[in-house]
């Protein structure tokens, strides 16, 4: 092999919020470059959102992900609030962390059962997994499901709910229709705890990172809706202002997408389940914190093809919050705060399920969008993933085509990416030179 050339192509990953390939260029035993390639075509959303009123932002916004819709309505919902100096707080406050907890069930248990199980199980699909483990992907199923009827209930649809606007809700849910979902929370709770068991045992690759990781900090709460942005490596920055001191978005040679990193340094971080887990892990109740430690997530795990624990963890919360949220609701007198315009720059930041969603918008006095920045945490975990593939990759050179196709997919699908991103798409192809 000394002296020889080859390169490693993954062509088309079909659909990573757009298109993407994976190309590896290794000299001899030597690994030269690791590019994480994703031909993710212009959407527009930024620039359409201009000369709109600023109401229609949540609703415009949440067109950008159907699996994830409310990360989006609620960053554009807290940017226009802030912009025009309004809190949302109390009853509305709760409601909007609900029916996130919705959000997080069934976004967490799709990719952690269905499209990144298979992986550990060494099956191809969700299929050939039903076959094998039927009950489980059955509970997993009936999990997901109470997810989306949260989302149902206080969002009026599961996929782009639209009851959902800056100020709060159109309509505010009944009592009675909350207080259905706790037998089935109930026995989410008893079959996600038994699955999270199983999922402990599986054979972790061994693969440890220094990561920088970053996420929402609250100070009361696990953060979901809102809290100051915290990492690893001592940033501690409100979120107006201080993402974008933090983070810079630069195009790259080998991907249309826009890659985000350090603005001080240009090295990467790592949004999602695993840094919210490392980084709050006192903002979860006792228990929790306690299963997660004796699941195999460590004191600052390193390890990202764990996320799927993290994520395992943060469904039970959801759950358990979402419990909590319900036992306690009372209806609102008004379903929202009125929002009145005028001119200045707002800014919102959520947890979704993959990480922070991030929003900035600027408005003039009629309320008019004049400028809009919307960064999805696939955005900012792509350059990560990218150092993740050059580290996995160059001690593995030595693997048959098939065996470093699959860890490259499954290091790929620790990050949930996208829905469609997380499903067996790489084609690998090997050209010697």
């Amino acid at each position: 092999m000394s002296g020889k050339t080859r390169t490693i192509e993954v062509d088309t990953l079909a659909r990573v919020e757009g298109e993407g390939a994976l190309t590896l260029r290794i000299h001899g035993e030597r690994l030269l470059s690791a590019e994480f390639r994703i031909y993710e075509p212009p959407r527009f959303f930024e620039a359409f959102l201009r000369g709109r009123d600023f109401r229609e932002a949540p609703d415009v916004t949440a067109r950008i992900c159907g699996i994830c819709p409310i990360a989006y309505m609620l960053g554009a919902s807290q940017a226009m609030e802030m912009a025009c100096g309004v809190h949302v707080d109390g009853t509305l406050r709760e409601l909007r962390r609900l029916i996130y907890c919705g959000e997080w069930i069934e976004s967490h248990v799709l990719h952690m059962f269905l499209l990144h199980l298979p992986d550990f199980l060494g099956v191809p699909d969700a299929v050939a997994l039903a076959a094998t483990h039927g009950e489980l992907v059955k509970a997993a199923l009936r999990v997901k499901k109470l997810g989306n009827e949260i989302m149902r209930v206080v969002g009026g649809r599961e996929i782009h709910p639209v009851n959902l606007r800056v100020g709060g809700f159109y309509r505010a849910p009944g009592r009675t229709a909350l207080r259905a979902l706790l037998p089935e929370i109930d026995w989410s709770l008893g079959a996600m705890r038994d699955a999270l068991d199983r999922l402990a045992g599986l054979d972790f690759p061994d693969f440890n990172t220094d990561y920088e990781f970053v996420s929402l900090r609250h100070a009361d709460e696990y953060p979901i809706t809102e809290g100051r942005l915290l990492s690893s490596k001592g940033v501690d920055l409100p979120v107006a202002g201080g993402y974008d001191e933090l983070l810079t978005e630069t195009h790259v040679r080998h991907s249309t997408a826009l890659q985000s990193r350090r603005s001080d340094s240009g090295t990467p971080v790592h949004f999602g389940p695993l840094a919210r887990v490392n980084l709050n892990r006192d903002r979860l109740p006792g228990e929790l914190a306690e299963l997660a430690e004796r699941v195999g997530l460590g004191e600052m795990c390193g390890n990202p093809f764990k996320a799927i624990l993290a994520r395992g963890i943060e469904v039970l919360y959801a759950l358990q919050e979402a419990a909590r949220l319900i036992e306690h609701y009372r209806e609102p007198e008004a379903a929202a705060l009125d929002v009145t315009p005028r001119a200045g720059t707002g800014y919102g930041a959520t947890e979704a399920p993959r990480g922070i969603c991030y929003h900035r918008y600027t408005i003039d006095a009629a309320g008019l969008i004049e400028d809009a920045k919307i960064v999805a945490p696939t955005s900012v975990n792509q350059r990560q993933i990218e150092a993740d593939l050059f580290h996995f990759a160059e001690v593995r050179l030595d693997q048959d085509d098939d065996t470093l196709r699959h860890g490259c997919e499954q290091l790929i699908r620790n990050y949930d990416p996208c829905i469609s991103c997380s499903t067996h798409f790489l084609d690998l192809r090997r050209v010697r030179l």
